[in-house]
């Protein structure tokens, strides 16, 4: 008998991993869609349903990972935000040098510039209008802010002990983000080049100090 019942609890187990590796999937499915949604259609065109359409899943399915539309798009928001911050520290895999402060400066410019950034764009003005959604925004942006300034003080090998490096650092972060806003109307490359190439030599004389 406990053989018998040994083999039925190990094909029940062999039976739920797959079940556990799709629901990861859908869950992951279903946060990728929510962030391309928001910044294609904004907040009032992402609904739900849209999204699990978006996803190839079923309303219900996207109900059960997230009950509510707020649950799914600062989860959503956070989950590229994590992500963009390990593929950030991934192209320093050995820590950044001085020599690769304009890389850096490229690198931390270029988070403001893309689909996430328009999707919290999209967030903020939403939450701004929303009290249910303010307090979850206002605390999501807070922990993804400190976490990309923690990657920048890192890469550029900035002593925040001495006086004026954190608000040079948050300074380029700023800089980063209103370069981001820029971006959403035009292609603001060239100039967005140029002024990445000016905040590297700033840096340079700021932070050697």
């Amino acid at each position: 008998m406990g053989g018998v019942s040994g083999a039925a609890g190990a094909a029940e187990r062999a039976e739920r991993v797959p079940k556990q590796d799709r629901s990861r999937a859908t869950r992951q499915r279903l946060l990728e869609a929510a962030v391309a949604c928001l910044a294609e259609r904004g907040w009032a065109g992402s609904t739900v349903s849209v999204v699990a359409e978006h996803a190839g899943v079923s309303r219900g399915a996207a109900q059960h990972h997230f009950p509510t539309r707020e649950d799914l798009f600062t989860a959503a928001v956070e989950y590229v935000a994590e992500e963009r911050s390990v593929a950030l520290r991934a192209l320093f895999p050995e820590g950044a040098g001085a020599d690769d402060r304009r890389a850096v400066v490229g690198a931390l410019v270029d988070l403001y510039t893309g689909p996430l950034f328009r999707a919290a764009l999209h967030l903020w003005v939403a939450a701004s209008n929303e009290e249910q959604l303010r307090e979850r925004v206002t605390e999501l942006e807070a922990r993804v802010g400190r976490e990309t300034h923690r990657i920048a003080v890192d890469l550029l090998g900035a002593d925040e002990t001495r006086p004026g490096a954190r608000e040079t650092v948050q300074g380029l972060l700023d800089m980063a983000r209103g370069l981001g806003l820029a971006n959403l109307l035009t292609d603001d490359a060239a100039r967005r080049e140029r002024v990445v190439e000016q905040w590297a030599r700033l840096l340079d004389a700021a932070l050697a100090q």
